[in-house]
């Protein structure tokens, strides 16, 4: 998602909030990393346009402060998207998937994930898939950084 707000300035990334542990070399900012106690703080303030727990760790899109004529992208799953799509008329539902599970499994070892997340993420992907695909999701294929954001961009674009 970085890539693509990058090369498309006209698209605006919501910075999600989580109560997971920052991992090694992660970028401050790849989050608002928060506590438990202040997540359910700004739930129970109405704070989030959807948050959902996954995999025991809370997650949440704050109320969208975009740019006036900006494309807001949310970075969610699909217990989100189901929030979302209760909210707002025709958003634009695409779901990213990795080439296999084997290619998943590799990438979230690589970031330094615990061989645990890591095995949970990998069950828990088909799962996703299919609701991504029953909540009328486009489906995108990782299969490279510069391809996907190419393929995003279509889409949003046609969208």
């Amino acid at each position: 998602m970085a890539a693509l707000v990058q090369k498309y300035p006209e698209l605006w990334l919501s910075r999600s909030w989580t109560t997971r542990e920052q991992r090694p070399g992660e970028a401050d900012d790849a989050y608002v990393f928060a506590s438990r106690s202040d997540f359910e703080d700004r739930i129970a303030a109405g704070g989030f346009l959807e948050w959902a727990e996954f995999l025991g760790n809370l997650y949440g899109t704050p109320l969208p402060e975009a740019p006036e004529d900006a494309d807001i992208i949310l970075e969610i799953d699909v217990q989100g998207a189901r929030q979302v799509l209760e909210l707002i008329d025709d958003p634009i539902l695409i779901f990213i998937e990795a080439p296999s599970p084997q290619a998943q499994r590799a990438r979230l070892e690589a970031r330094g994930d615990a061989p645990e997340k890591v095995a949970a993420r990998v069950a828990k992907a088909a799962e996703e898939a299919t609701a991504g695909i029953e909540l009328g999701a486009q489906v995108v294929v990782n299969h490279t950084v510069e391809d996907t954001v190419e393929e995003l961009h279509r889409i949003i674009t046609a969208g």
